[in-house]
C-alpha cells in the first residue's frame, strides 16, 4: 500500500511540474571522471583538482545508463531537450526519446559535413537546430570567412543555430584543447555574422560569460539575438552565475534569455541548473517561466 502511493504521489508531482524547455543538451557515450558543481573557488591547477565543490557529480557509467538516466530526468522534470550531438547518436536518443528529443547536430567547421550533406539532412528533417557549434575549441571564430556558406544555409533554411562563445573546461589549452581560445568567445565576433545575415535565428550559448557588458551591448544592437545560460549555471559559483545573469535581465533581455543544461556526461546537472533559475531571488515567477519555457518557445517556433 505505501509503495502504492509513493507511486501515486511521484506520478502527480510529474503532471503538475511546468513545461521546460532546455536549449543545451547533449545526446553522447556514457563514462568519464567525476566534475565539480558549484565550485567554492578556483585552485591554480589547470585541472581544478583540490577545488572546493557544493556537489561531486559522477558521470553515467555506460552508453545505455547515460541514455537511460536522461530520459528518466528528461521526463521527471517534464522538459523536452533541443539535443545536440553526432548524428548516430542523436539518432538513437531522438528513438528512444520520441517527443522529449529535438534533433540537433553538433560540429565545428574541420569536421563538418559538406554543405550538400547538410542541406540533405536538414530538408529531410534529420536535424532541426544546428549547434553546437564548437569552432571556438578550434580556434575559429564566428566569423571566419570558411564558415559562412554554412551560416548561408542555415539561413536560408530557417534553421536555428546555437555557437557556443565564452567557457570551455577550466585551463582548456592545457587539459588537451590546444587551440581553445578565450578571446573567440568575444560577442562582438558575431556582429558582422548578424549583419550580413539578418534572418539568422542565433543563440550564444553560455550567453559568452563572463562579457556581461560586451553580450548586452550585442543584444542591443541586435534584436535578434538569443541567448542561453549554459553550463555556467551549474561549473560558476551560485553568485558568480546570479550575478552574470541579473545583469543581463537588468539590461532588459529577461524575454530573450533560454535555459539550458549542458549536461553532457552528468545527468544530475541538469536539476542544479533548473535550480540555479529557480532560487534566482531577482526573477519574478514570470520572468522564471519566460527563461525556462517561454522564449524557448518563441525563438524554436515550437508548436504547444
Amino acid at each position: 500500500m505505501r509503495l502504492a502511493l509513493c507511486l501515486i504521489l511521484s506520478a502527480v508531482m510529474q503532471a503538475e511540474r511546468l513545461p521546460i524547455i532546455d536549449v543545451h543538451f547533449h545526446a553522447g557515450p556514457g563514462g568519464g571522471d567525476a566534475i565539480c558543481a558549484q565550485p567554492e573557488y578556483w585552485t591554480s591547477n589547470p585541472d581544478g583538482k583540490g577545488t572546493p565543490c557544493a556537489k561531486t557529480l559522477l558521470a553515467s557509467v555506460s552508453d545505455e545508463a547515460h541514455l537511460s538516466e536522461n530520459l528518466r530526468i528528461l521526463d521527471e522534470w517534464n522538459i523536452t531537450a533541443i539535443t545536440s550531438g553526432s548524428p548516430e547518436y542523436v539518432d538513437r536518443w531522438k528513438k528512444a526519446g520520441a517527443e522529449r528529443i529535438i534533433p540537433a547536430l553538433q560540429f565545428q567547421l574541420r569536421t563538418a559535413p559538406r554543405i550538400d550533406v547538410l542541406r540533405d539532412w536538414l530538408q529531410s528533417g534529420r536535424f532541426a537546430v544546428l549547434g553546437e557549434v564548437t569552432n571556438q575549441y578550434a580556434g575559429i571564430a564566428p566569423d571566419d570567412p570558411a564558415f559562412e556558406p554554412y551560416l548561408a544555409l542555415a539561413e536560408e533554411l530557417d534553421i536555428p543555430m546555437g555557437i557556443h562563445m565564452g567557457t570551455g573546461p577550466p585551463g582548456a589549452p592545457y587539459l588537451g584543447r590546444k587551440t581553445y581560445r578565450a578571446r573567440l568567445g568575444d560577442p562582438f565576433l558575431l556582429e558582422e555574422v548578424l549583419v550580413r545575415h539578418p534572418k539568422l535565428r542565433v543563440y550564444v550559448m553560455h550567453s559568452a560569460w563572463p562579457l556581461a557588458e560586451a553580450m548586452v551591448a550585442m543584444l542591443y544592437s541586435h534584436p535578434q539575438l538569443y541567448v542561453d545560460t549554459g553550463v555556467i549555471s551549474w561549473t560558476q559559483p551560485r553568485a558568480e552565475f546570479h550575478r552574470f545573469l541579473q545583469r543581463l535581465v537588468d539590461g532588459g533581455y529577461g524575454k530573450r534569455i533560454m535555459f539550458g543544461s549542458d549536461q553532457m556526461s552528468w545527468p544530475d546537472a541538469i536539476p542544479i541548473a533548473i535550480e540555479a533559475i529557480e532560487s534566482a531571488p531577482f526573477l519574478s515567477g514570470e520572468q522564471k517561466r519566460d527563461i525556462l519555457y517561454n522564449n524557448a518557445v518563441r525563438f524554436f517556433r515550437i508548436k504547444q
